[in-house]
């Protein structure tokens, strides 16, 4: 190999000899051999990349990547993922989350890591529904919802993650669904291509406690209808026959029909990822079925000071200050010897 040819992994390589002990069918499956091929794809080898999980289904996921890893404490894993990136920033930190343990247990590290602009890439799993516990009730879970835990029906409204995400001002936020193969491959390259945090919501399905949670999103003969593929610098156009559109009328998303009433693709919402204003994004966050296609992609990359770069700067800036003996400073400018 030449100093000039970047080394060239497999999927293979970022599997572990690990059984997968998931449930036969769950779409956790599809997204660690997505997530295994985006990481072959990007020529980092397997031991500069680590990746930390919370609690849940889906923080089985570091016992089955050949990376560095960490299974932590339920909710805990922003604050474990942001203290390895620090202490070791040239290291790749990826995160695995459920809607459980991100939106619920673990909410004030989540919405805190996405704020800071911390250096990770963050893969939330969304089956709205507590798969591990054995089918509760999850922060995500709609309206009415009934579990083995709300007998009667649900009476929390639940989250968005992608509104949270954008509401906290992360700087990277997409959506992917768990089977759709070419979009998550696109999504999670552009994420691990971005400098801060890279928030993904993947819908995925617990074929177990809530089969079909996203079949209307899913399903190929319906994702044409109910879905839109978010592209950046282009308009907002959906359907199996590619004729209906986004318009965006004042701050009202508009669906339109190509062609009726005078409307053109000139006339629709063109997408800007790198939107300064995260305004117009959380309007496409509100976007949900049956009202609106929902949207998939990346909603939103744009630049921001991270967390963790400024942090060490600090830190290196402190090292080349003078610093007095520990007794001067516990006794501070202000003390009095009494005797």
């Amino acid at each position: 190999m030449t100093m000039q040819e970047a080394p060239t992994f497999k999927p293979k390589d970022f599997a572990t000899d690990q059984d997968v002990r998931w449930c036969p069918g769950c779409g956790d499956y599809a997204i660690l051999a997505g997530v295994q091929r985006a990481l072959a794809k990007q020529g980092i080898a397997p031991h500069a990349i680590a990746t930390i999980a919370g609690i849940g289904c889906s923080s089985r996921f570091p016992y089955y990547m050949a990376t560095y890893g960490f299974h932590s404490i339920h909710g805990r894993a922003p604050a474990i993922a942001t203290g390895l990136k620090i202490a070791r920033p040239e290291m790749q930190v990826w995160m695995a989350t459920g809607d459980g343990d991100s939106l619920s247990i673990g909410g004030n590290h989540f919405i805190h890591l996405l704020r800071r602009n911390v250096d990770i890439k963050v893969l939330l799993f969304n089956n709205r529904i507590y798969g591990l516990t054995k089918g509760q009730y999850s922060p995500t879970s709609e309206l009415g919802k009934k579990t083995k835990s709300t007998p009667f029906g649900s009476v929390d409204n639940p989250f968005n993650p992608v509104s949270v995400a954008i509401g906290a001002e992360a700087s990277f936020v997409a959506r992917t669904i768990d089977v759709d193969a070419k979009n998550s491959a696109d999504v999670y390259a552009a994420a691990a291509a971005h400098v801060g945090t890279a928030f993904i919501e993947i819908l995925q399905n617990c074929n177990i406690f809530n089969d079909g949670a996203w079949e209307h999103l899913a399903a190929k003969e319906h994702r044409a209808e109910s879905t839109i593929l978010l592209e950046d610098g282009k308009p907002m156009i959906f359907g199996a026959n590619r004729d209906k559109g986004i318009r965006l009328v004042g701050l009202t998303p508009t669906v339109v029909r190509i062609g009726e009433d005078g409307v053109t693709e000139a006339d629709l919402w063109v997408h800007q990822v790198q939107d300064p204003d995260p305004t117009r994004t959380f309007l496409l966050s509100r976007m949900e079925w049956p009202h609106y296609p929902v949207p998939i992609g990346v909603l939103r990359a744009v630049r921001r000071p991270v967390y963790d770069q400024m942090l060490n700067e600090q830190v290196e800036a402190q090292r080349k200050i003078r610093k007095p003996d520990l007794q001067t400073l516990l006794n501070g400018p202000k003390s009095w010897l009494v005797t």
